[in-house]
C-alpha cells in the first residue's frame, strides 16, 4: 500500500524558505531606495553645483587644481548680493512672474472649453480639428516670426512685455489643449451624464463633475505654459528691447554676459533662484493634486 506524503513542508526547511523571502524582500527594497536615492542626487545635483559655483570667491572658482564641487576657500555671498544691486534682476524676476500668470489663464480659458467641445460634443469635425490643433504647435517659431511681428506691430506693443502675452498663446494653447483633450478621454462620460440627469445643465454638470477630475490635466497645463513662458528665449529677445521691460530668458543673459567677460557665478545664482521657487511651488501643486484626485475617486 503507497505511503502517503505529506504537503507540509518540514520545520527546518519551512524556516528555509522564510529566510530566503525574508531575504529577497530586504534586497529588493534596498534596491530600490537605492535607485530612488541615486535618481535624487541626479535631479538635485545640477542645483547643488549652481548653488556652491554662486557662492565661491572669484580665487576659489578660477584656480584650475580646486575641486569644482566642493569648496576650497569659506563661500561669499556677494554675487547673489550682485544681481539685486547692479543689475535689473528683480525686474526681470517680476516681468516672468505675471507674464506667466496672465498667459496660464488665458490658457486655461481658452484651451478648457476647446478640449471640453472637441472631447466631447462628438461633432464630425473633432477628430480633425484636435489634429489640426497640433499641428499648430508643430510649427517652427521661425515661420511664425514675421506674421507675429506684424501682428505686435499693429497692436503698438512693440519693446513691451504686453507683446509676449499676445504671442504666447499661440505655442501654449494649441498643445494644452492637446493635452487636456488626452485627460478628458479617460474619464467617464457616465459621471457628467448622471449630473445631467440629476438636473444640472451642460454647464454645471462641467464644473462639478468634469473639471474635479480634470485636476491633474489642469496641473499639468499651468506647470507647461509657466515653464514655457519663463523658458521660452526667440520671442523675447526679437519683441523686447528695454531692460525695464524683459523677462528673466533674455534679461539676465543681456546683463551677465557682456563682450567675452561672463558673471559665471551670478548667472548660476540666477539659475537657483528661478529654478527652485518654480520646483517648489509644483511640488505643492503636485501634492494638492494627489490629494484632491483620490478624495474625487472615493467620494464619487
Amino acid at each position: 500500500m503507497a505511503t502517503v506524503t505529506s504537503a507540509v513542508p518540514e520545520p527546518e526547511a519551512a524556516e528555509r524558505l522564510r529566510r530566503y523571502y525574508a531575504r529577497r524582500h530586504v534586497y529588493g527594497r534596498i534596491g530600490v531606495y537605492g535607485a530612488a536615492i541615486f535618481a535624487a542626487l541626479a535631479c538635485a545635483g545640477p542645483f547643488v553645483w549652481s548653488t556652491i559655483t554662486g557662492t565661491k570667491l572669484n580665487a576659489d572658482l578660477y584656480d584650475a587644481q580646486n575641486n569644482p564641487f566642493f569648496y576650497n576657500q569659506p563661500p561669499t555671498l556677494d554675487h547673489v548680493a550682485y544681481l539685486f544691486t547692479s543689475t535689473a534682476f528683480p525686474t526681470f524676476a517680476w516681468n516672468t512672474l505675471w507674464v506667466g500668470l496672465v498667459v496660464v489663464v488665458i490658457t486655461l480659458v481658452l484651451g478648457v472649453p476647446a478640449a471640453y467641445s472637441i472631447a466631447r460634443l462628438n461633432r464630425p469635425w473633432s477628430g480633425p480639428m484636435g489634429i489640426a490643433i497640433f499641428f499648430v504647435y508643430l510649427v517652427p517659431p521661425s515661420l511664425l516670426f514675421l506674421s507675429l511681428s506684424r501682428i505686435v506691430v499693429w497692436l503698438g506693443l512693440q519693446d513691451s512685455t504686453w507683446s509676449l502675452v499676445v504671442i504666447y498663446p499661440t505655442i501654449t494653447v494649441p498643445v494644452s489643449t492637446w493635452l487636456l483633450i488626452g485627460f478628458l478621454k479617460a474619464l467617464p462620460r457616465d459621471i457628467e451624464e448622471q449630473a445631467m440627469v440629476d438636473g444640472y445643465s451642460r454647464m454645471g454638470a462641467f464644473l462639478r463633475t468634469v473639471v474635479p477630475l480634470l485636476f491633474p490635466g489642469i496641473v499639468a497645463v499651468v506647470v507647461f505654459a509657466f515653464t514655457l513662458t519663463a523658458s521660452e528665449f526667440i520671442y523675447a529677445l526679437s519683441f523686447v528691447s528695454p531692460t525695464s521691460e524683459k523677462v528673466v530668458s533674455t534679461g539676465i543673459p543681456t546683463e551677465l554676459i557682456r563682450g567675452d567677460v561672463f558673471f559665471w557665478q551670478s548667472l548660476q545664482a540666477s539659475n537657483v533662484l528661478i529654478a527652485v521657487p518654480i520646483a517648489f511651488v509644483f511640488n505643492l501643486f503636485l501634492a494638492r493634486f494627489i490629494s484632491g484626485f483620490t478624495m474625487g475617486a472615493v467620494k464619487g
